[in-house]
């Protein structure tokens, strides 16, 4: 039986082909110059100033929290249903992921509750854009400035989705997009950071490759091959193969998002009659939908989650669960303290 999977990548393309062939001839396939074309266009089209590409989300999150100097000692107030990447990325930088609760239409980061966790500790959020439906950046950013904290988008699903008719990727401070196959443009894997701030972009160009920097002044004086390293970085470049697939998959990304949205209104349509099935919602202006998100009420649908869930895939239909939340994973039990309820 031929599985209905919840998303293929298109990567068939002839313009895919042909960018492939031009990296491929040029023997020089690592970052370069289709990697800088790629952070280009994706700036543009995003309405950001800068953009960094790396090898994925998680790498673009972790290093978006290194561009603030997060460490030791701070907290990043993260929400509980998200993909374990999220709370990841902080715990990898030795900051402390506090966890809140997300609204019950949006499955967004409920800000009331974010406000209930700051502290003195607090250095940033990182709001999700689950499945694609921006989380409410209006409130978040009069909290910010409130509080005098750095936002941060988790914005793995949402790639041309709007806020108010703002470009998810040019309203936090910085933006962290996934290229993952199932996403609604790919690079094979990958992911970029976005970003108006120059301290900011630096300092994402600056880990993302070992730590080095390249001064004008002792350039000149010493050679082209000169390089200084400043702190510690990673290998975390994006290469021009990914982004040759990136910058053609970018100029069909209206129809990839047109698509996704025929889906979601077909579903909208097709289960909206079903008793004990919830269906997403959409506020705050357009999303780029990633997931098709259903929840379900047991006792009025008389099936449970997981009788549905081996239903569905036993006929042919390829559903997942979007999220084992954060607290009930053995790592954030263990090492913070998070139990169950």
């Amino acid at each position: 039986m031929k599985k209905i999977p919840w998303w293929e990548p298109r990567i068939d393309g002839p313009k895919e082909k042909e960018l492939l062939g031009q990296v491929l001839k040029s023997n020089f396939p690592n970052d370069g110059d289709y990697t800088t074309q790629f952070e280009k266009e994706a700036a543009r089209r995003l309405g950001s100033t800068y953009a960094v590409g790396v090898t994925s989300c998680t790498a673009a999150m972790f290093l978006a929290l290194k561009a603030l100097d997060i460490g030791h000692g701070d907290e990043v107030v993260v929400p509980d249903m998200t993909f374990i990447a999220t709370a990841n990325a902080v715990s990898m930088t030795g900051a402390k992921p506090v966890l809140v609760d997300v609204y019950d239409d949006t499955l967004t980061i409920n800000v009331e509750e974010v406000e209930k966790k700051i502290t003195k500790k607090t250095k940033a959020i990182i709001a999700v854009d689950f499945a694609g439906h921006p989380a409410d950046w209006g409130k978040l950013k009069t909290l910010s400035k409130k509080y005098g904290l750095t936002l941060i988008d988790d914005a793995a699903h949402s790639i041309g989705s709007k806020y108010n008719n703002r470009k998810i990727g040019s309203i936090a401070d910085l933006t962290a997009f996934s290229f993952h196959p199932v996403k609604t443009i790919t690079t094979g894997e990958g992911g970029m950071v976005t970003t108006n701030n120059k301290n900011y972009y630096a300092s994402l160009l600056k880990f993302r490759n070992h730590g080095m920097v390249k001064n004008e002044e002792t350039v000149k004086k010493h050679g082209e091959w000169f390089y200084e390293v400043e702190s510690l970085g990673f290998n975390f470049r994006l290469t021009d193969i990914q982004a040759s697939l990136g910058l053609s998959q970018l100029k069909r990304i209206n129809i990839f998002i047109k698509s996704r949205r025929k889906i979601w209104n077909n579903y909208k349509k097709s289960l909206g009659q079903i008793k004990g099935i919830r269906l997403p919602v959409e506020k705050f202006g357009f999303c780029a939908w990633h997931l098709y998100p259903i929840r379900i009420d047991e006792k009025v649908a008389e099936i449970s989650r997981k009788g549905l869930f081996d239903y569905l895939q036993s006929n042919g239909v390829g559903v997942q669960v979007h999220y084992i939340p954060i607290h009930l994973h053995n790592f954030y039990k263990d090492t913070f303290g998070y139990m169950e309820g």
